[in-house]
């Protein structure tokens, strides 16, 4: 592209970059398992202090706010997970199980899975290609050693993915990326147009707590939303879900969500979907494996 005059770029150029990844085949299964509804999909990204190491900082205050979300965030979602009876999928970049490696057994213990979030929370659109390939590879054996189980889930740090993030995935064997954004039904991932065998589980902004309840000095923002109106964010997505019996799939993070003042959310969000009846609550692998074997 042309960065300052992006009307002069190419149209060879343009549609290559596009074309680069792509949603390929919807995976949006005909039936949900034991005849649910819809799917309800949780998931938590462990970035505790590497919210702040990968970004290249160390400031020693914010690194006790990453301390916050594996002492007092996680436990606490895992007490509202366990009143519920619900799994869920927890991404955690390697450096932060390094870290605390005791922070793991209580997650894998309670049947959530573990999936790769990246070396130490880098950007990873910001890598060359060997770099991107050697800090994933480290990622998954290292979550492996620690877990006693290979990931097979991986979600990029960010969300940020170079033109070679979705190539290596495939190639390192994972079953599932979950860090991209064309649909809000899973679909299988195309490189240059030929299938992957990879299933995305999308993300998104409107679906991620971060955005309404974070704060941040650089780059800036204030939480704005109150929990109340993210609740009623977050019910409207699986609501709208349900009624068309979908999936509806929600990223929180332990250092955001984990609070006295907002942990509700997440309670209440088990209860309303449970009240609603006919909901199936699988961790991202489950689904995955779902999606793909499916009618």
């Amino acid at each position: 592209m042309i960065p300052d005059q992006p009307w002069k770029t190419p149209e060879a150029e343009w549609r290559s970059l596009v074309q680069k990844v792509r949603a390929g085949r919807s995976l949006a299964p005909g039936t949900w398992p034991d005849g649910a509804r819809c799917a309800l999909a949780l998931s938590f990204d462990c970035d505790h202090e590497t919210f702040e190491l990968g970004q290249g900082r160390a400031a020693v205050g914010r690194l006790a706010w990453g301390e916050f979300g594996r002492r007092r965030g996680v436990p606490r979602i895992l007490d509202v997970l366990a009143r519920g009876d619900v799994r869920a999928s927890f991404f955690v970049p390697a450096v932060s199980a390094l870290i605390d490696p005791e922070a793991l057994p209580p997650i894998i213990g309670a049947g959530h899975e573990i999936g790769v979030h990246g070396w130490i929370h880098e950007n990873t659109s910001t890598l060359d290609l060997e770099t991107e390939r050697d800090l994933l590879l480290r990622a998954r054996d290292t979550l492996e050693t620690l877990s006693g189980t290979r990931p097979v889930g991986h979600r990029a740090a960010n969300w940020d993915l170079s033109p070679n993030t979705i190539d290596l995935v495939a190639e390192a064997g994972f079953l599932y990326d979950s860090s991209m954004m064309a649909d809000d039904a899973c679909y299988e991932l195309l490189s240059g147009g030929t299938p992957t065998g990879l299933v995305e589980i999308p993300v998104d902004w409107v679906r991620d707590d971060a955005v309404y309840l974070l704060f941040n000095r650089a780059p800036a923002t204030r939480p704005w939303t109150p929990p109340t109106d993210v609740f009623d964010i977050f019910r409207r997505e699986f609501d709208m879900a349900y009624d068309e019996g979908g999936l509806c799939q929600l990223v929180f993070h332990p250092f955001v969500i984990g609070y006295r003042s907002r942990i509700w959310i997440l309670d209440e969000l088990i209860r309303h979907a449970k009240a609603k009846g006919q909901v199936w609550f699988p961790t991202h692998a489950e689904l995955a494996d779902w999606v793909l074997r499916a009618p």
